[in-house]
């Protein structure tokens, strides 16, 4: 049997192997960084400071519920244990986030034997010993985490949001 060496055969090679290195080279593109441009900085914005209560008013595992940063943002603040991203307090073990899924606004329930806090809506896990990072689920942010300081008295103080709150278009408090 003869090889047909035409230079159609040549030609749909190259095309095939062509396109590949295009597509290759355009998925680049979009996953590496333009260094020209600036680096995204979180969406943070220093609200008032909030006192949301007391390091007594803790129970280690418990949530506590709060409102931040008004009557209509709820949220919960967390004694965990160990020293965790973001905690403050003596043990640096306490956190405090939003409890309203930032994927479609469902109401989140503390999980106490994995410390996470899960959304029924589409199953959305955030990692409460990771500042809120995004386990599993549909969500596309991790949890809005509250900035919070402790005062000489135990008094716990929130002071900003690290990520957008659901539904709002800005962290921009309304009068």
């Amino acid at each position: 049997m003869k090889r047909c060496d035409q230079k159609v055969d040549i030609g749909r090679r190259w095309f095939l192997s062509g396109a590949g290195v295009a597509a290759a080279g355009a998925a680049a593109a979009t996953v590496i960084p333009n260094r020209a441009e600036a680096t995204p900085q979180l969406a943070r914005l220093t609200y008032p400071s909030n006192r949301l209560a007391n390091i007594g008013d803790l129970k280690p595992n418990e949530p506590l519920q709060v409102a931040y940063p008004d009557a209509n943002a709820p949220g919960v603040l967390l004694k965990l244990g160990s020293t965790v991203t973001g905690g403050v307090g003596p043990d640096g073990d306490v956190v405090g986030f939003t409890t309203i899924c930032p994927h479609k606004g469902y109401p989140l329930g503390y999980n106490a034997s994995d410390k996470t806090l899960n959304c029924p809506g589409h199953y959305s896990r955030f990692d409460c010993e990771n500042g809120g990072q995004e386990i599993w689920g549909q969500a596309t942010q991790n949890l809005p985490q509250y900035l919070l300081r402790v005062d000489s008295k135990g008094d716990i103080y929130a002071e900003g949001i690290d990520e957008l709150l659901y539904g709002r278009l800005s962290n921009v408090l309304e009068a």
